[in-house]
């Protein structure tokens, strides 16, 4: 059984949001409504591999979603969280929270 004080020791933390790159795109996609696959790449400053990546790991948990469509017959990925990705950040930023308010000074 693992104690409080160990890593690791906190069932509640999200790893799928936890990972730094993924954080990121959760946070950038929890401020506005949606965003371009474009501009989250100029946005967080990931190559198109590396946001990719990130991405398919967040739709897979459900928590983004792609919608893909054709702008002057160019095609456009347009990225969202899911509803349960709202929830699931808002979660995550609750803990975070707590576990920062409570250490020591």
């Amino acid at each position: 059984m693992s104690k409080k004080n160990e890593p690791d020791a906190d069932p509640e933390i999200d790893r799928v949001i936890h990972e730094p790159s993924r954080l990121k795109i959760m946070a950038q996609l929890y401020v506005v409504k949606s965003a371009d696959y474009t501009f989250l790449m100029k946005q967080l400053g990931f190559t198109w591999g590396n946001l990719s990546s990130h991405l398919t790991k967040l739709e897979k948990a459900g928590y983004v979603l792609a919608k893909k469509d054709f702008v002057e017959k160019k095609p456009r990925t347009t990225l969202s969280l899911t509803d349960a990705g709202r929830k699931a950040f808002n979660r995550y930023r609750n803990i975070m929270k707590s576990v920062i308010e409570e250490l020591p000074e």
